[in-house]
Formats: C-alpha cells, structure tokens, sequence
C-alpha cells in the first residue's frame, strides 16, 4: 500500500511492456493521481495494465505552475506518482521542479526503479563503465553541438548521450570530423524493440551502416562514445610496473585504483592501460 503524502517517482518501459515492475504497477494503481509528461501517449500504458487513476500533465511548459498545484495536494495528503513518456523521469525529461519543490516542502519523494535507456545501453555496449558521463540530448544549434563534440577530445570517461533520427547522421559526421576514426562508438537503436541494434566501432564504420539502409536512421537512438586512447608513455615505469604486478593478484579495477592514489594518477587511465596487458601475453 502505497504511503500518503508523497511522490513517487516511477520508471515505465522504454520499449518493451514486459518491462513495467510489479510495484511500478502497484504504486501507479494506488495513488491519488498521476502527473505524466504526455496523458494520451501514457494512457495507452495505464489502459494494458488497467490502471484508471485519474491523469494530469506535467511537462516542461507548465511544470513550475503544475509543480505548485501538485504539491498543495500532497501536502494535503494525497498521493502522487511521476511517470515520463519512457524511461526514468527527470533523465532528460520533466520532473525536476516538481522534485526540487517536493524537497524543499519536506515532502517524502520515493523512487520507483526500472528502465533507463541510458543505463540500458551502456551496460551492452561494450565500452568501460567504471566512469561515465551522461550528456542527454545534444544541443540543436550547430556551433553547441560541435563544441560539446569536440570537448570530448581528452575525455577519459565513456560518454553518453540521446540523439534525435534526424539528427543522427549529421552528429556522427561531426564527431568523425572533431574526433577522428580511431575513437571507439556505440550507437544502441530501439532499445527492447523488436529491432533492437547495436552498432560498434568507429565513426566512419557506424556512420556506413546509417547510409546502407534508410531504415537505420530511423527510430530512437543511444549513441555512446569510448573513452580517449591513452599511451603508456604518458604514465611512469613505476606506476607500470606496480600496476602490473598487482593485475596478477587482484581484480584490474581494484589494481588501477591502488596504483592511482599512490602516484596520483586517473583510475580510468590506468584501467585503460591494464586492459592492454592481456593483449600483451
């Protein structure tokens, strides 16, 4: 049973209905109302599930006078649950205000998990996850969306962000052109669909297999990009060495972490390098 006088933030499918919680569905069936991003495209969710609690939009343009109605009614105590059009609320979609406004009201905000597009293609990309960086959505205007490119040059995390389809090819050339060929590139399509994709390797090589068919620019895209390539030479023979010998008794990740705090060095970067070794013997 779900408490009074609070928000839930809950997490739906971002493709897949089979996705949706037990407890997702729960909470959505036993609070007083729903603030969802789109009613008619979340109705069609709460309709499979026979969900009829009553439904009230929140979304960028009329959160902050939403934010204040809802949470009269909270504290009034009423039960409220947030839901997006997809994923987790407030990853790159509204929410943050109502929650900011919740918090300050020393309302009780209680998180729903489940599905996160991000999260969902990280995880089966392939690339490190031990650091990352979430971007959202790139910016619209060209000069932003290429600077925001370009600052990836020396970045040692994973990066990842959303991409509009009739955006994504012209953000993939861009990254070819401020990045090079060498950079490693995910690009997770229809995530939980039935014609979920992932494409890896470089810009140029994803970027061919947009051009092959029409169909692949279409849908909803996660592009990820691999850390920046670092070189030995850039790290001292003894961090080299220390991380080495340790490699051979524990875990690399930890091996990486010992090594950095007593040279004062990147943990990623020292990841990086470990995960050379074994291609090394």
């Amino acid at each position: 049973m779900v408490d009074s006088a609070t928000l839930y933030i809950v997490a739906t499918p971002i493709g897949n209905l089979g996705d949706m919680t037990h407890r997702a569905i729960k909470v959505l069936q036993e609070v007083a109302i729903i603030a969802a991003e789109d009613t008619r495209h979340s109705q069609r969710l709460l309709q499979h599930y026979q969900i009829n609690t009553p439904l009230l939009s929140l979304h960028d343009h009329n959160e902050k006078q939403r934010a204040e109605r809802l949470v009269e009614k909270l504290q009034n105590g009423q039960s409220i649950a947030l839901i997006s059009d997809a994923g987790t609320p407030l990853i790159s979609d509204p929410g943050y205000t109502l929650v900011s406004r919740c918090r300050e009201a020393g309302i009780k905000v209680v998180p729903i998990p489940g599905p996160c597009a991000a999260v969902a293609a990280l995880c089966a990309a392939g690339l490190p996850t031990d650091r990352f960086r979430f971007e959202g959505f790139l910016p619209v205007k060209e000069m932003a969306r290429r600077a925001s490119l370009a600052s990836l040059q020396g970045e040692t995390a994973t990066v990842v962000f959303y991409e509009a389809p009739r955006r994504i090819r012209e953000t993939l050339s861009w990254l070819l052109e401020e990045l090079g060929e060498a950079r490693a590139v995910v690009l997770a399509k229809e995530l939980t669909k039935t014609f979920e994709t992932f494409v890896a390797g470089g810009a140029r090589e994803v970027l061919a297999w947009l051009d092959a068919d029409e169909v692949h620019q279409k849908g909803e895209f996660v592009l990820m990009v691999g850390p920046a390539p670092v070189t030995p030479t850039e790290i001292p023979q003894e961090a080299l060495l220390l991380l080495k010998r340790l490699a051979e008794e524990l875990p690399l990740k930890k091996a990486a972490a010992i090594t950095a705090e007593q040279f004062g060095l990147k943990k990623n970067a020292l990841y990086q390098i470990g995960l050379t070794f074994n291609a090394e013997t």
